[in-house]
């Protein structure tokens, strides 16, 4: 096999192994090639005039899973069509729709998500509100176990969103978490969701290959 045939080979076994740690904590999980084949199955899965809000994660934005939804008829609300002093309102507003459209910033082969938000907009329609979440997740993301999950957070994730964001914070100077406490910091809200409630809110989209921070 080639490079690349071994490497798909290896994330569709690890990816089913994952799927199935997955569904055993009650999340709806399944396992795409291609983050496009993903996004199909996503449009196929969000009913027409569904309302869709999504967060600033950047496989959504990269896949192009908004517009495909828009065009389909859903009513999407995006964040980037409101000023950024308007967007705290607008995401209240917006807060109990039908979807949210998000991703991860680690998932443990045992089925654990990992997410470090800053204001806790994200995390938090992860955990309750909008009554369906949808995930789309690269391969890139999983990791052995819990403390792969976290340092995955805390060393890759954190410090290029800081830098996306253009934070004052030593992270986004050095590419290295200083562990600051500044109020620049966008670690603020560390959660690991090992269950999902109620069973089959949260649907996980894993497909194989790398997407987002």
């Amino acid at each position: 096999m080639t490079v690349q045939e071994t490497i798909a080979q290896r994330n569709r076994l690890l990816g089913a192994s994952v799927v199935r740690a997955l569904e055993a904590r009650h999340f709806v999980a399944a396992y795409f090639e291609t983050g496009e084949d993903a996004v199909r199955a996503a449009v196929e899965r969000i009913p027409a005039a569904a309302s869709v809000t999504f967060g600033g994660s950047m496989t959504v934005q990269s896949l192009g899973l908004p517009a495909r939804l828009a065009e389909k008829g859903c009513h999407v609300y995006d964040r980037h069509s409101v000023p950024r002093a308007d967007l705290d309102e607008f995401q209240k507003e917006h807060y109990f729709s039908d979807w949210y459209l998000a991703s991860a910033n680690a998932i443990s082969e045992d089925g654990i998500l990992f997410n470090m938000d800053g204001t806790g907009n994200r995390v938090a329609s992860m955990i309750y509100g909008p009554r369906h979440v949808l995930l789309l997740v690269g391969m890139n993301k999983v990791v052995h176990d819990s403390a792969a999950a976290v340092q995955r957070v805390r060393t890759l994730a954190a410090p290029t969103n800081a830098q996306r964001f253009c934070r004052e914070t030593p992270c986004a100077k050095t590419g290295r978490c200083g562990d600051c406490r500044g109020t620049d910091s966008i670690c603020c809200t560390l959660t690991a969701m090992r269950l999902c409630r109620p069973a089959g809110r949260t649907h996980i989209y894993l497909f194989g290959e790398s997407a987002g921070f």
